[in-house]
Order: structure tokens, then C-alpha cells, then sequence
């Protein structure tokens, strides 16, 4: 990364490192140790940590002792667990992000069941519960670092939501109310709590008890509980209305059609779509009252070919392509003035895709998964690189 030119590395800390059994009696020091060399190789090159405190790795004692994010008892060791990494690593890392992709650990995890803990079992009410409780987790560790720690070290505290952006499929106007009501239901379901202290009314209204209600004091904690907004944008759907779906489960609770839209990456779910993502910044600068933004991941993947040539691998001329793109995207939002201020590619090496294990490649630097791990910059690497080392002063960092 040094030689590359990248100024920023945003990594996520396992808490299961921390605290084996996620309780919080006894830290884990070889864990500790760990990150802290981490943390000091990466400032010693001159590159910025972006430290998330949770990217679904959930201890699995917490799910098998309480059923983990489905019981509001998990905030509290959340709390405990955040508060350790603020005291151990707070003097160096200065940008902290608590959550990363919340819809995500709520879908996948408790509805579709492709994450863990694969549950499938009460699509219609364990997704709202976890997401719930989650937005909870988040605003009790800001609470935390804002009474205790931030004055003192001097950081920032964000968290980072996903979202494609939803065009409409026509001009009809259910088509444009399903694409908005889409939004709602992936960015507004954590976005509207923080900034509007509830959930975006299209859901109110939809769910009707199935959604839990915040108190008071839960309000009290989430109302602008972000220092900066990170943003993870890959691509972008077609969407239209849909009347004759059941209500059951996330996908049907939305009452839309997704179509996809041009070119396909290698997952069926990525659509090269450029101006998906400044369409997806303007909303948020006009929505949200101009937050601060970190595009916090953006990417695309090549399907793994065990056949393939070294050489024909690293010249990944699609994804240099889908940089350009996206980067001139970001460019034109800032120039509409949305507030962002930084740019994380993902991702910096080809890494384990989930359920997807290694059969995907979102990496700017190959890694010969046969060959003792050995790593090569693709073109897409050499051209991050010239355009960072041309253009000083810019603030697109990598992951």
C-alpha cells in the first residue's frame, strides 16, 4: 500500500479476539497485540487506520448463550467491547466506524440465511428485531467514545450503511413511490433513526408492530450519532411496482420488482451503473442535511478461472474501466456539493467472499491462493497508483 500510494487503510477488528466468549471478562492480549502492530506498521508508512468495530463477526457464545443481535441483552456487551478497542488503540486510530452493512447482517443473517447465524426461521420479524438492536449497539459505543474518549484523542465516530440506488422503472408514479419506498427500506431503516430519531414512515406503515419502537432515552442516543456517514455503493436496480406480492419477509415487505441494469460484473447482483452512485450521494446531501461522507467501499469482482494465465488476471482493464467511472461520479456529486471526503476502493487484495468463499476476486492485487499467497498488482492497482501520485492533495483512499 506504502509503495502503491495510498494514504487510508479501513480494516474491521473481530471481536471475538477481543473477547473470545464476547462477554468482556478477560481480554484476549495476543488479540490485542495483534491490531497494535497492525495499527503501528500502518502509521508508520505514513497511512491513515479506519478502524470498524463490527463487520458481522459475532462471538458465537453471545448466539448460543442469548441468541445474540435477537436479544437486547447484546448492547451491553457491544458497549464493553467498544469501549476496550477505544482504550487500547484510541491514542492512534482517530476514525472509528461501529457497524459496517447493518442491513446486511440483518437480511442475510435472519431472513435469507446465506450469513451467519443462518437463520430462516422468522423472516417477517427477526430481521427488525437484529437491525433493532444493532442501531442500539451503535448509539450506546458513540455515547461512549463522545463522554469519555473523543475530547481526549481527538477522532471521529461514523457508521457505515449500504445501498444500491433505486431508479424507477418508468415515469409511472408507483414505479418512482417503489424506488423511494426501496431507499426507505435499505438506507432510511438506519439512516432516518440517527437523523430523524424513527424509522422512515413508509416502514411504519408497512410493518406496523413487526417494527420495534425506540423510547425515549433511545432517541436521546441515536439523534445524531455520527460524526461522519461511510457509504458502501456498488450498484444500481431498476425498480417497479409490485401489488400482488405477500407481505412475509424483507423482499416481499417492499412491494417492488428489481430489474438489473447494462453490464454485469462477475456476481449476479453487480450492475455497472457510474451514476447510481452520484444519484445515491446527491440524495443523501439533500436528505440528511449534507452529512459528512466517506464512500466507504466501492468495487467489482472478477470470477475466479482456475485456468487462467497470471498475466491474463492482473490486466483487469473492466475494472479500471469501473473506477473511472465511479470516480468521475464521485466528482460530479462533490462538484453538486455533497460533502465528501474521502474514497475507499474495495478491495485492496482478493480476499474471502462469504458465502461466496474464493470463487470471487474484488481485489486491485491478486493473491495466488496456490502459490504461498504471493501478491501482484493488477492494472488496476498500477493505475490507482498513478492517478494518486498525479494528483496529490486528492482524497481517494483504498481499503
Amino acid at each position: 500500500m506504502s509503495k502503491l500510494g495510498f494514504g487510508a487503510y479501513r480494516f474491521s477488528v473481530s471481536w471475538s479476539r477481543i473477547f473470545p466468549d464476547g462477554l468482556g471478562t478477560k481480554v484476549n492480549e495476543e488479540g490485542i497485540a495483534y491490531y497494535n502492530n497492525l495499527i503501528n506498521a500502518l502509521l508508520d508508512k505514513g497511512i491513515q487506520p479506519y478502524l470498524t468495530l463490527y463487520h458481522w463477526d459475532l462471538p458465537n457464545h453471545l448466539h448460543e448463550s442469548m441468541g445474540g443481535w435477537l436479544s437486547d441483552k447484546i448492547v451491553k456487551y457491544f458497549a464493553i467491547y467498544a469501549e476496550t478497542c477505544f482504550v487500547r488503540f484510541g491514542d492512534r486510530v482517530k476514525h472509528w466506524i461501529t457497524l459496517n452493512e447493518p442491513l446486511q447482517a440483518s437480511v442475510h443473517g435472519y431472513d435469507f440465511g446465506e450469513h451467519a447465524p443462518g437463520r430462516t426461521e422468522n423472516p417477517s420479524t427477526e430481521p427488525y428485531l437484529v437491525a433493532h438492536h444493532l442501531l442500539l449497539a451503535h448509539a450506546a459505543a458513540v455515547s461512549i467514545y463522545r463522554k469519555k474518549f473523543q475530547a481526549q484523542q481527538g477522532g471521529e465516530i461514523g457508521i457505515v450503511c449500504d445501498c444500491e440506488w433505486a431508479e424507477p422503472f418508468s415515469d409511472k408514479m408507483e414505479d418512482k413511490i417503489a424506488a423511494s419506498r426501496r431507499i426507505d427500506f435499505h438506507f432510511g431503516w438506519f439512516l432516518d433513526p440517527i437523523y430523524t430519531g424513527d424509522y422512515p414512515k413508509t416502514m411504519r406503515e408497512k410493518l406496523g408492530d413487526r417494527l420495534p419502537k425506540f423510547s425515549d432515552e433511545d432517541r436521546e442516543l441515536l439523534m445524531n450519532s455520527v460524526d461522519f456517514l461511510g457509504i458502501n455503493h456498488y450498484s444500481t436496480r431498476l425498480i417497479a411496482h409490485v401489488t400482488t406480492r405477500r407481505s412475509g419477509n424483507f423482499s416481499d415487505d417492499q412491494q417492488s420488482n428489481i430489474q438489473g441494469v447494462r453490464l454485469l460484473a462477475a456476481s449476479e447482483w453487480l450492475y455497472i451503473v457510474p451514476w447510481g452512485l452520484r444519484s445515491l450521494l446527491n440524495y443523501v446531501a439533500q436528505k440528511y442535511h449534507n452529512p459528512k461522507i466517506f464512500v466507504t467501499e466501492n468495487g467489482m469482482d472478477d470470477q475466479e478461472d482456475p485456468k487462467a494465465l497470471l498475466h491474463e488476471m492482473l490486466d483487469d482493464k473492466k475494472r479500471v474501466g469501473y473506477y473511472k467511472g465511479y470516480l468521475a461520479a464521485v466528482s460530479q456529486a462533490i462538484k453538486d456539493g455533497a460533502d465528501v471526503r474521502g474514497y475507499f476502493a474495495w478491495s485492496f487484495l482478493d480476499n474471502f467472499e462469504w458465502a461466496q468463499g474464493y470463487t470471487k476476486r474484488f481485489g486491485i492485487v491478486y493473491v495466488d491462493y496456490k502459490n504461498g499467497l504471493r501478491r501482484h498488482p493488477k492494472s488496476s492497482a498500477l493505475w490507482f497508483s498513478r492517478l494518486l501520485k498525479s494528483n496529490e492533495g486528492m482524497t481517494v483512499k483504498e481499503d
